[in-house]
């Protein structure tokens, strides 16, 4: 090629040519910090774009590769033609376009196709886990980032960021704090954004407050400073935990700092003071923010409404209902709701409905809610035939459901005894591929317990613990009490394991309890693990029931192991088990080791053989060794004379 070619020149970075690029980056990363908020994001992008425009020679090649791949109706056989003559970045470009589109089969497919050819970077993981958002479940997700090889991906915060914040997004924030303590075990430098992160996610469980002051602590002690991001997650996890005056310590904190508080943040300390029925506050709070210049949005004024509403205040919501109408706020359900659900849970029924008819006047736009909370309502007051009035109206005029309107209409039905509409209701669920909830799960158990169908409530109940819900110990208590009435001792032990094996503490009567279901159905061996696990919350009487039961009938093999246990826990072993562990060994002269262990153990333990047994020892000697015999019961002998010599000078 001639050194004058255009072409040789046109590869060459010119001051020209790189004046040029240098303005049309400036131009995309002015769009790009526009779109992308969350810390990291950008960092990612500009690492592609700077690699994408190091080779502009095949730029073009590939960016019709690019192309091919992304308008192609079969894509495998798309990426296995162009994907070798792509890079990382240009496949990080494809996979953005995927999920931008919300074309998540596609995304998941080309993402393996990477993993598989290790293409492969830190914005390719970023990328793709943000994308996914709720589709990548929880276990698939942490599975995912133990499985990623290289350090540098695996321990880069913008990454690590990704998966915490796709935990916390599918509701398994506990989960996303754990994997968080490994990832920094492991390598991770955590930024302002990570614990913003797991700041928010804060907000949805038990404990959540102390969790996130934690947190804060962390942050500081690592030398971060506190931005209007990680002030705004901590407000709202004080609101959520109805922690009131912390919320306001927080948010004047903030302003010291010299942090501007934004509408995010008013609304958030507004739910706090809603929690906390602080109207007063809260209107002071409304005066700040006028004074400030800020425009109250649909958000602060709805948030105003439920603090009216919390603090009883109905006719000031009314007047403020009808100002959000006037501003075109209420549009939708939500604020009709909010006073509905005030008004029926203050035992303003009547006024409750009201509000629903006006909102159906008028044609408000609904998902089910209002539904939901009215029938909700009926049922509370015992007017089951409206409630189902409600429900078989929503069937009909509505074609969808969510799991608010489904398990308000599956109440009603319950509480109503209307098995065929139970029924029906549980195949829509089916059918909107609705996954039941905690409360559609106690809402059937006690129903099928109501109806007696003792054996399916035992199955729903399964089939809630297997989807990780923890049920409630008075229900488990309750079913546990009928399965055993039934017959159904296995069961009622199964559910006793659900409740034991959850975070729930338990009372410690339904130890004793579940013992003596488990003695009635002859599952002696259950029985064992529950005297041995649970000696000092059991009666004397009904371990000594136990004990009875266990040596005549129980694993002759497993006979020594609850007599240690039974001494072990404070119980004093009588004779009369002494002798029918005995019997039991003498009837198998093939467990000869097993007596000789026992005849060796009592004595140690400041037990001793009666007589009456002794001479049955002797008669079967010969079947033991009457060697072994002699030597035993001679222990046994002595320990006797003690025992009435202790005796005698104790008179």
């Amino acid at each position: 090629m001639a050194l004058s070619s255009p072409s040789f020149f046109s590869g060459l970075t010119t001051p020209s040519n790189r004046n040029r690029r240098i303005h049309k980056f400036r131009c995309s990363t002015s769009v790009v910090t526009t779109n992308c908020c969350k810390q990291g994001e950008f960092q990612n992008v500009l690492m592609d774009y700077v690699s994408s425009n190091q080779f502009p020679v095949f730029r073009t090649d590939r960016q019709s590769a690019i192309l091919h791949i992304q308008e192609s109706s079969d894509l495998a056989s798309a990426l296995a033609r162009h994907g070798d003559t792509l890079k990382v970045q240009d496949m990080n470009v494809i996979l953005r376009y995927f999920g931008k589109l919300n074309r998540r089969r596609e995304l998941y497919q080309v993402f393996e196709w990477m993993q598989q050819n290790q293409k492969i970077n830190v914005a390719s993981y970023s990328s793709y886990v943000k994308f996914m958002g709720k589709s990548l479940s929880c276990v698939d997700a942490v599975e995912m980032y133990r499985d990623i090889k290289y350090r540098s991906i695996k321990y880069n915060v913008s990454v690590c960021n990704a998966f915490l914040s796709s935990l916390i997004k599918n509701g398994k924030s506990e989960s996303s704090l754990k994997l968080f303590t490994q990832m920094k075990r492991d390598g991770l430098v955590p930024d302002v954004f990570t614990y913003s992160t797991l700041l928010a996610g804060c907000a949805k469980v038990n404990g959540g407050y102390y969790k996130a002051l934690e947190l804060v602590q962390e942050l500081m002690s690592n030398g971060l400073e506190m931005d209007s991001v990680t002030y705004g997650s901590l407000l709202s996890v004080c609101a959520s935990h109805k922690e009131c005056n912390e919320a306001a310590k927080y948010f004047q904190k903030m302003k010291d700092e010299g942090h501007s508080p934004n509408v995010y943040h008013y609304s958030s300390l507004l739910n706090a003071y809603s929690a906390d029925r602080n109207y007063e506050k809260a209107e002071v709070l409304i005066e700040e923010m006028r004074s400030a210049g800020l425009v109250l949005n649909k958000v602060i004024y709805t948030t105003l409404l439920k603090v009216y509403v919390k603090g009883g205040l109905f006719e000031k919501s009314k007047e403020l209902l009808k100002e959000l109408e006037a501003l075109g706020y209420a549009k939708d359900e939500l604020p009709f709701c909010l006073l509905m659900d005030g008004l029926a849970k203050s035992g303003h029924l009547l006024e409750a409905k009201s509000v629903f008819d006006e909102m159906m006047e008028k044609q408000v736009k609904t998902d089910g809610y209002s539904y939901s909370i009215m029938i909700s309502a009926f049922c509370r007051s015992g007017l089951l035939e409206d409630a189902k009035k409600l429900a078989s109206e929503f069937e009909e005029k509505y074609d969808k459901y969510d799991i608010v309107i489904l398990n308000a209409m599956l109440s009603a039905y319950c509480r109503a005894g209307k098995m065929e509409n139970v029924m029906s209701m549980m195949k829509k669920m089916d059918d909107s591929a609705i996954s039941p909830d905690w409360n559609t799960f106690n809402i059937l158990i006690r129903y099928f317990c109501k109806e007696k169908l003792y054996l399916l409530a035992y199955r729903t109940m399964e089939d809630m613990h297997s989807k990780g819900h923890q049920p409630e110990e008075g229900l488990c208590s309750s079913l546990i009490y009928h399965l055993g009435k039934t017959g159904a001792h296995s069961e009622a032990f199964s559910v006793y394991n659900m409740l034991r094996y959850s975070k729930r503490t338990i009372s410690n009567a339904l130890h004793e309890n579940i013992l003596h279901i488990l003695i009635a159905g002859r599952l002696l061996k259950d029985a064992y693990v529950v005297v041995k696990d649970n000696a000092g919350f059991i009666s004397q009487p009904a371990i000594k029931k136990f004990s009875v039961n266990f040596m005549r009938s129980g694993n002759v093999n497993l006979i020594n192991d609850v007599m240690n246990a039974m001494h072990s826990s404070g119980h004093k072993i009588d004779q009369e088990l002494f002798d029918l562990a005995i019997a039991r060994y003498i009837a198998k002269p093939e467990k000869k080791e097993l007596l000789l262990w026992l005849l060796k153990w009592m004595p140690g333990k400041g037990y001793a053989i009666d007589s009456s047994t002794r001479n049955l020892i002797l008669k079967n000697s010969h079947l033991f060794g009457h060697q072994l015999i002699a030597e035993s019961l001679s222990k046994h002998l002595v320990m006797s004379k003690k025992a009435k010599l202790q005796k005698e000078n104790a008179r």
